[in-house]
């Protein structure tokens, strides 16, 4: 979810946290976006090419793919020295806990060779320790030198012990706060505290200071999106979001938001910072009657500027101030009699969280209110991104014919596929790249969740196997994330009846009627109910929120425990899957929309209506395990294919999609009305014979 990006595994910022919080009945999610579903989109631990390292052979082998070390850990050991530290915490992250990071933010990757998505190190005087998940222990293996050990783990508490036992009691580990979220901090500080291992906070990286080479900020400049796009003003947002500050009855005189895409909503701005996501580095800090927004000011256009009304200082005048003096500026704003800053303290990182005290200037909720918020869509950002998906779809089936014509001939790979569905989405109005690195598996690669292809991992796609891909588009409209299995041969009854039971899932998440205000939660099962029947379960979550031109994983919408509840106008994913290790993978993944629902008696209900416009394969669905609701919510998502997609593939003078589409989306007939309907036809086509014989 990293075609784009010089280090594509290690852009994946907080993905496996993110995405392992989509987790159910005691599932692990192996998954990562990069994001990334759930990302969602990361490498399988399988890729890279060569051997291990050996390093206990005379002498040691290292593989090409490992990284020397050696100067920089001695360099970074050096700048520990003054500051009277033991040990230094490296995570995989950014400032903002972004589930993609930028190049420049990759430290953990720069210091110790490992791209993996999913890490954290820690180096001490005499010892470098990598800790990383199952997905990724052959890659550390290939990519850390003999400098390092690994830790099978990704655990806060592993790393915890590991410190009580590896430095004395009342020594300090060093940790740059800008990188830990309040709650990751909080869990360090509960296990370390009790064993005397004090956290020192270091809000100057020590990695920074020694990375020659850094990548630089990218040349991009912000931009404003254009007036066909929004409905909302910046002005109107801010107007919004000061009338719940007001409403609130711990009257907050500021809120403070942390996560890129809280300041891009707001100011209807979007940049290219950041891999697959249109967000450039930025703090906001908005009080009742100010506004202060943290840049780098050199990246901010005249015409930015005048947008912005910078020129002024009344309460809709936006005051830019330099994107490193945040915590200096919300610093001198405590200072001030009275004032209490409202942050949501699932994107609010340890360094400006730490900064606000005493308790009573510190207004705490899990998301900002800009989240909660920007998770219902406007009616224009509803339309806009229900037409981005029209035109999405419209690549996906470009995609879809064309492995159907090519895979038989045994020339395509799952990394030449990835390539030619980008390559249409490019094509498309208004796009803007993908949203993340596309999944393209086939037949064992399938089986991990988010494999994502390599030149040395990518398989010969083959008519014999299933094959998964899982992409999505940046358009200036919308954003979009859809999956999708086929098989181009002959299936076995297993596939055909794992694929149905996944089909079933989707389907009766999509039908489902329920009360506005319901959590996700609470009809998650819904998706894994057909698979539990038989014994059978998927690792991952089952949906997740997405964004107009943001990221393809919005939080805080979803079927999480921690997600807020549905309202009318929220975007989610619906991606039930199954996976037979070593064999194949299937996951079925729409994007759908909470709308009214109509009931005979009560009101305020909703339900769901599927965005995402691409057939199923027909050839995996065995239409005897469906119920006749759902055999008729599948036909009535083949019509709305047929009427609102149809027309775009004409527009667009695509008759061999058009006439695959057609031919795809014929109407499903259940086993029971499939038998009449065939004695029906079988009577038709008798009778007339026997009564020519009897007449004769």
């Amino acid at each position: 979810i990293n075609t784009r990006a010089p280090l594509p595994h290690s852009v994946c910022g907080l993905a496996w946290s993110r995405w392992s919080k989509m987790s159910s009945s005691g599932w692990i999610l192996a998954v990562c976006v990069v994001v990334l579903e759930g990302g969602r989109h990361a490498v399988s631990a399988e890729e890279g090419s060569g051997s291990e390292r050996n390093c206990s052979a005379i002498p040691p082998y290292l593989p090409p793919t490992a990284v020397n070390t050696t100067l920089r850990l001695r360099d970074l050991r050096a700048s520990m020295i003054p500051l009277n530290i033991s040990a230094y915490i490296i995570p995989a992250t950014d400032a903002h806990l972004s589930e993609y990071i930028a190049p420049r933010d990759a430290r953990l990757a720069w210091m110790s060779g490992f791209t993996g998505s999913a890490g954290t190190a820690v180096i001490t005087q005499k010892k470098a320790v990598l800790w990383t998940d199952s997905r990724y222990w052959i890659q550390a293996e290939r990519q850390i030198d003999c400098n390092w050990e690994l830790e099978r783990d990704a655990s806060v508490r592993s790393i915890t012990n590991w410190l009580i036992l590896e430095i004395p009691e009342g020594d300090q580990v060093g940790f740059d706060p800008f990188l830990f979220s309040v709650d990751i901090f909080d869990v360090y500080n509960t296990n370390l505290a009790p064993a005397g291992r004090l956290l020192k906070s270091i809000p100057d990286n020590l990695v920074d200071k020694i990375w020659t080479g850094r990548p630089p900020l990218p040349p991009d400049n912000p931009i404003r999106l254009p007036d066909s796009v929004i409905e909302r003003t910046w002005p109107m947002k801010v107007e919004q979001i000061r009338a719940q500050m007001s409403d609130n009855p711990y009257k907050p005189t500021a809120v403070l938001l942390s996560a890129l895409d809280e300041t891009a909503w707001l100011f209807n701005l979007r940049g290219n910072d950041i891999p697959f996501n249109p967000f450039f580095y930025s703090y906001t800090l908005l009080s009742m009657d100010e506004i202060w927004l943290f840049v780098h000011i050199e990246r901010i256009t005249e015409e930015l500027k005048v947008y912005l009304n910078t020129s002024c200082y009344h309460s809709y005048c936006v005051q830019l101030l330099e994107y490193s003096s945040v915590r200096s500026y919300l610093q001198s704003y405590l200072q001030k009699p009275n004032v209490r800053v409202w942050v949501g303290t699932e994107y609010t990182n340890q360094a400006l969280y730490e900064l606000i005290t005493p308790e009573d200037k510190l207004l705490t909720s899990t998301y900002s209110p800009v989240l909660t918020t920007k998770a219902v869509k406007d009616a224009t950002e509803q339309r806009i991104l229900k037409e981005a998906h029209i035109r999405d779809a419209v690549a996906v089936m470009q995609l879809l014919v064309w492995l159907e014509k090519k895979v038989p001939e045994g020339t395509e790979t799952e990394l030449t596929a990835a390539h030619f569905v980008d390559q249409c989405r490019g094509k498309q109005k208004n796009s803007r790249g993908p949203s993340f690195e596309t999944i393209s598996a086939s037949g064992p690669n399938a089986a991990l969740a988010h494999y994502s292809p390599s030149n040395e991992t990518a398989r010969k796609l083959s008519v014999d196997e299933m094959y998964l891909v899982d992409s999505g588009g940046q358009y200036l409209d919308g954003t979009t994330d859809i999956t999708r299995t086929v098989h181009w041969g002959n299936p076995t009854d297993f596939q055909k009846e794992a694929y149905t039971r996944v089909l079933m899932g989707n389907i009766e998440i999509s039908r489902t009627v329920f009360p506005a205000g319901t959590r996700g939660v609470n009809m998650e099962m819904l998706g894994r109910r057909a698979l539990w029947e038989v014994g059978l379960n998927y690792g991952h979550g089952t949906g997740h929120g997405l964004g107009n031109y943001f990221g393809v994983h919005e939080w805080p919408v979803g079927f999480q425990s921690n997600n807020i509840p549905f309202q009318e106008g929220m975007f989610t994913s619906i991606e039930p899957g199954y996976y037979k290790e070593n064999d194949f993978g299937v996951r079925i993944e729409d994007i759908a929309v909470t709308v009214p629902a109509t009931t005979k008696h009560g009101n305020n209900y909703l339900t769901f209506e599927t965005v995402s416009l691409v057939p199923y394969d027909r050839k995996l669905i065995n239409t005897s395990l469906l119920s006749p609701e759902q055999v008729h919510w599948l036909n009535k998502y083949c019509e709305t294919i047929r009427s609102m997609v149809g027309p775009e593939l004409e527009r667009q003078g695509l008759k061999e999609e058009y006439d695959w589409m057609m031919k795809h989306t014929a109407p499903f007939l259940s086993a029971g009305v499939s038998a009449v309907i065939s004695s029906v036809t079988l009577l038709v086509t008798v009778l007339p014979s026997v009564l020519l014989h009897n007449l004769l």
